[in-house]
């Protein structure tokens, strides 16, 4: 059963390499398609370049969206790391 919830970026520099480099590195770990979702663009939350091109500023919505075994498990964690401000902060 598909799972996805939507979270805001709250980090001061939002969606850039780094943390979307922890984003893929929790996505790996997982054997569910996980996807990253701003407006209309989606990418896969496994492929770094994916999430860079989808230039997310602080403030942005994401949704994040999953299917499969593990499905629940790696959107709350990634909905985990998103409000933590990718420790960031």
């Amino acid at each position: 059963m598909p799972v996805e919830r939507t979270v805001r970026l709250t980090n001061k520099f939002g969606l850039h390499i780094r943390p979307a480099a922890k984003i893929v590195d929790l996505a790996l770990k997982c054997k569910s398609e996980i996807f990253i979702l701003k407006d209309t663009q989606q990418a896969n939350a496994k492929s770094i370049i994916e999430l860079a091109t989808l230039a997310a500023p602080y403030g942005t919505l994401l949704s994040i969206r999953s299917d499969g075994a593990d499905a629940e498990g790696v959107v709350a964690a990634i909905e985990q790391l998103i409000n933590s401000k990718f420790g960031e902060e």
